[in-house]
């Protein structure tokens, strides 16, 4: 087979690349979300091998140019949770011209970034539903937008960027109202393709040290542009914390905010219940399990008494049936014992009457 093969896998990896890049081009979305869509159905692992390949091509622009060294330039986000009271007001954003410039050039400054690669910083904070309108497509052409305004020394339009703007969507926050809304930084890095600074490791302990010391140096990061970033999406910046989630290429980090939206918005929904039966998070057994469905698959959150008995409350998560089960059951385990709850199960499934079935304390011994 092909896992025995190194040459024969990097040769239809290579294919697979080539088609998908054709694809772009020819801006045939239709084609690549029709893929995902019958993957997603039939397999689950290799539909998430192929999400991560038109991400990542999708994401990504190979410039060449006669007489120059080829340039690769990246489409990358930053998810951010901001806490406000009353909620951000979009006119009062990216108002601070000095905040503005001294966060896009931070992203060399602080080594994330090449000290030969060029940063492009989009002027706004998109939410998920302008995130959500910008295709596979759609990316490229804004990546090629933005290679011919990093390339020039003049101001050059972005008719596509400036689509992209469309405005935040969701309810107001009344001014007294506490407020945890996503929000996305959106960024181009233009470097040349074989800059060292990028280049991963090939063994596995060198790769391992290459991405701990770059988390290293962006949460260094996040802790020193935390407060021009608030002075980006507030007038009064004080009114405003900002958690960082990590920088990634467009649609994964796309995707870590999306998930970390839906674990908050279950967390809630548990405190809810909490406090409705006026019960600390301790006092507490929580028991997760998968429940099959016919587009998604779901995780159910049972809540039970300590000493037993029936579940006296839930809440219910649908994951996508291409996801990774074991890691969405991880992560959310992982999120209830943030809130305090220390027993914590994972089951086969419940019975008609809401019993674990095959239970397992977590973590597994």
């Amino acid at each position: 087979g092909e896992e025995g093969d190194p040459e024969r896998a990097a040769a239809r990896e290579e294919e697979l690349v080539v088609a998908l890049r054709k694809a772009l081009r020819r801006k045939r979305d239709e084609v690549l979300y029709g893929a995902i869509e019958i993957a997603r159905f039939t397999d689950p692992q290799a539909c998430r091998l192929l999400k991560a390949h038109i991400g990542e091509q999708a994401a990504t622009l190979h410039i060449r140019r006669e007489g120059e060294p080829e340039r690769e330039i990246d489409a990358f986000l930053i998810p951010l949770f901001v806490r406000s009271t009353g909620g951000l007001v979009a006119g009062e954003t990216f108002a601070d011209d000095a905040a503005y410039e001294e966060l896009a050039a931070s992203f060399v400054a602080a080594d994330l970034e090449s000290t030969g690669a060029k940063v492009a910083l989009v002027r706004h904070a998109y939410d998920l539903a302008e995130i959500d309108h910008i295709s596979f497509s759609t990316l490229q052409e804004l990546l090629r937008e933005a290679a011919a305004s990093l390339a020039s020394k003049k101001p050059v339009p972005a008719p596509q960027l400036e689509a992209s703007i469309r405005g935040w969507t969701g309810e107001r926050v009344a001014p007294d109202e506490t407020a945890m809304e996503l929000r996305f930084l959106l960024g181009f890095s233009s470097k040349r393709a074989d800059d060292p600074f990028y280049q991963v490791p090939r063994d596995e302990v060198g790769a391992d040290v290459y991405f701990a010391d770059r988390m290293r140096r962006y949460r260094a990061w996040t802790e020193r542009v935390a407060p021009l970033v608030r002075r980006c999406l507030a007038a009064d910046p004080d009114r405003l914390s900002v958690n960082f989630l990590y920088q990634d290429l467009f649609y994964g980090a796309k995707e870590q905010g999306v998930a970390e939206l839906a674990i908050l918005g279950l967390l809630s929904e548990i405190k809810g219940l909490l406090a409705g039966k006026e019960l600390e998070p301790d006092a507490v057994r929580a028991v997760v399990a998968p429940l099959d469905g016919v587009e998604h698959i779901v995780l159910r959150v049972n809540l039970y008494a300590i000493d037993g008995g029936p579940p006296w409350g839930g809440v219910s998560r649908p994951v996508d049936l291409a996801a990774d089960l074991g890691a969405e059951v991880d992560e959310l385990c992982d999120a209830l014992a943030t809130l305090g709850i220390d027993d914590i199960s994972t089951a086969d499934g419940f019975s008609d009457d809401g019993h674990p079935e095959g239970a397992q304390p977590y973590p597994a011994a």
